[in-house]
């Protein structure tokens, strides 16, 4: 089968769409044929490498892909070749007390598919293998290149928003990189609640794109004083909930827009980990901030009850061959994206 592999660090042109071996199956696993995969920020961080994270090598990155059940494990029953999935890109041990308490993400053994696993492993292949218990159905209603785009960031999103900073409805809600894949869910997961996104891009264009697809003000970064115009927005009380990504290069301009008692929910840090913190906003303002890192099972399977019933979608930027996953890296690298990336494999 074909994959992108890369056998070293360093940028794009370590890349290399090759063959490799068709994954087996042990008694609990399924193999899965890929019609879709999605593309996200941390397949950069991989290809990159990370301070203090081993990549296991050679890599085939990937967290988000869906398809066709080719071969399942003699110990899977729930389960048949034909059915149409979507990888859960949550893997752990299963059976020690976070796992089975539904906090799969606290377990020991915690990995992201196709990010901490190896060697090769992830979704940018024609098949990959996971645990059973790592497939769900696909909605119905989604093309392969949305199913295929969609895991990592609606998970990463509904945890955020939903489980750790609890939205409400009339919460006014500032959003990182809106109409990038994490911020164009976070815009309709605000709206399902009956909250108002105010959606953080870098050009008008994107303040367009943002508000088309729901939000409700668009702010540009790059000509308007982020935190000034929070503070006019909102009447000077600051905003409910600020929904962060970015990491250094926005938190202290993320700080400054909560309200009194309000909450900051961070994912990531791609502009760098070491944020700077006036401490006095934390204690005057009794501010709560939250750490989220992906979801269970269960949370995924709620929010997927919203994609069946149309509420919530996949916005794709563009549909890619497989073989152009280094092209689908510049993209986001040049902060080009809208959405998300979805790469086809041939004959998919």
């Amino acid at each position: 089968m074909k994959a992108v592999v890369f056998e070293e660090h360093g940028e794009t042109n370590v890349l290399s769409y090759k063959d490799v071996e068709v994954p087996k199956v042990g008694p609990n696993d399924v193999l899965v044929k890929v019609k879709a995969a999605g593309a996200n920020y941390n397949d950069i961080w991989a290809r990159r490498g990370l301070p203090g994270l081993k990549i296991i090598l050679p890599h085939v990155s990937g967290s988000d892909a869906a398809g066709v059940i080719e071969e399942v494990g003699n110990e899977v029953d729930k389960i048949k070749p034909g059915d149409e999935v979507i990888v859960h890109p949550s893997l752990s041990c299963r059976s020690c007390a976070a796992c089975t308490n539904g906090q799969e993400f606290f377990c020991r053994d915690f990995r992201i598919w196709g990010f901490q696993t190896g060697p090769l492993d992830g979704g940018h292949s024609e098949y990959v293998r996971v645990p059973a218990v790592n497939v769900v159905p696909k909605p119905a209603n989604l093309p392969w290149e949305e199913a295929g785009s969609l895991a990592l960031v609606l998970m990463t999103v509904w945890r955020m928003l939903v489980t750790r900073a609890r939205i409400r409805p009339g919460d006014n809600v500032l959003i990182w990189g809106g109409v990038g894949g994490l911020g164009t869910i976070a815009i309709q997961v605000c709206r399902l609640f009956n909250a108002y996104p105010i959606a953080v891009v870098s050009s008008d264009e994107k303040a367009g794109r943002a508000i088309e697809l729901g939000a409700a003000y668009a702010i540009n970064r790059t000509s308007q004083d982020v935190a000034k115009e929070v503070a006019g927005i909102t009447e000077r009380r600051g905003v409910e909930i600020v929904f962060e990504h970015v990491g250094a290069a926005t938190f202290p301009t993320s700080v400054r827009s909560l309200k009194y008692g309000g909450s900051l929910v961070t994912c990531g840090a791609t502009s760098g980990f070491e944020a700077i913190t006036d401490i006095r906003f934390l204690w005057n303002k009794q501010l709560n901030f939250y750490g989220s890192h992906m979801a269970s099972k269960a949370e995924f399977l709620d929010a997927l009850r919203f994609v069946e019933s149309g509420q919530i979608g996949p916005v794709i930027h563009s549909v890619l061959p497989l073989k152009d996953v280094a092209e689908g890296q510049r993209i986001m690298e040049n902060n080009e994206v809208v959405g998300k990336i979805a790469y086809v494999p041939d004959g998919a």
